[in-house]
């Protein structure tokens, strides 16, 4: 298996998580498929992407991929059905701030970015054969 990802980015956030998979493989002796796991293991909440460390920095990315991200929360509302407080509703997460449906404050588009990031990125997995 490639080091790598090879896939197609379908999205210009896949396209965006795609080249961070692969700027950091060169630190995993199983390449992409190592950040993949520890990526799935920990999510963007542990710290790993760096650029979704801070609060400020995780809305203006979710500001510049609201498309793509509003487009895999609607399929995955639709896949597990539920709202999307149910969806977000993890003890060990940030919890979803009910009062902001439409996540116009930063909880809840912080919230996104990561969930948008880690299913980005799942989807790649998914299309290069890693097991997720």
């Amino acid at each position: 298996m490639s080091k790598k990802i090879t896939v197609k980015a379908e999205t210009k956030l896949e396209s965006h998580v795609r080249a961070w998979i692969n700027g950091r493989s060169s630190d995993y002796d199983d390449g992409a498929e190592g950040v993949l796991k520890d990526l799935f293991n920990g999510g963007c909440s542990s710290g790993m992407v760096s650029h979704l460390v801070y609060t400020v920095d995780c809305v203006k990315f979710f500001s510049r991929f609201r498309r793509d991200i509003s487009a895999i929360l609607a399929d995955t509302l639709d896949d597990v059905g539920g709202t999307v407080d149910s969806l977000f509703s993890n003890p060990n997460c940030m919890a979803w701030d009910k009062n902001d449906p439409l996540a116009q404050e930063y909880n809840n588009r912080n919230i996104l970015a990561w969930f948008g990031f880690e299913e980005a990125a799942r989807a790649i997995a998914n299309r290069q054969g890693i097991e997720a």
